[in-house]
């Protein structure tokens, strides 16, 4: 299985932060990302306590493109796993991708539809999947992301989301 080491994601958010370093006065008040400061990430396993840095990184213009990716790679443990930090990240991507301003927001759309897709119960009687994705006793950020999902499911509104254009 494909893992992305802690070592790696540490090294992608200080490079982004080397480039891109936050602002002295943070604009922490953006309605998206209400919260995001008051979560514990580096209490969650294998989570950057940086990830605040990278959420606000998404609201500026220049850093967005970048901030984006290093974000994704943040949320992820390889090509078919969520990070335990997803759960918690998902309501400020939800509320991201429902804004219209936001200029990656078709970018978050991506991250998002692979967390919903990915957070699909596994059936435990298909060998190849659970080889795949493991059993859903081993990643509870599966349930966790579908409770995220269905609280937050307002702001799937279809019409809220970017079209294909972006």
């Amino acid at each position: 299985m494909c893992v992305v080491d802690v070592a790696a994601k540490e090294l992608a958010v200080a490079r982004f932060l080397k480039e891109h370093p936050p602002p002295r006065q943070v604009d922490s008040d953006h309605p998206a990302l209400r919260g995001c400061a008051e979560v514990a990430w580096s209490d969650i396993p294998r989570c950057l306590a940086a990830i605040p840095s990278l959420f606000r990184g998404l609201l500026d213009e220049a850093a967005a493109p970048e901030a984006a990716p290093v974000l994704t790679n943040v949320l992820m443990d390889g090509v078919f796993h969520l990070s335990p930090a997803m759960p918690a990240a998902l309501p400020f991507l939800l509320r991201l991708v429902a804004d219209p301003d936001v200029s990656v927001r078709s970018s978050l759309l991506d991250v998002v539809v692979i967390a919903a897709e990915l957070s699909q119960p596994v059936d435990a009687d298909n060998d190849r999947a659970v080889l795949l994705l493991g059993h859903d006793s081993d990643h509870p950020e599966r349930e966790q992301c579908r409770a995220v999902f269905s609280e937050h499911a307002s702001l799937l509104r279809v019409q809220s989301l970017p079209s294909a254009d972006g």
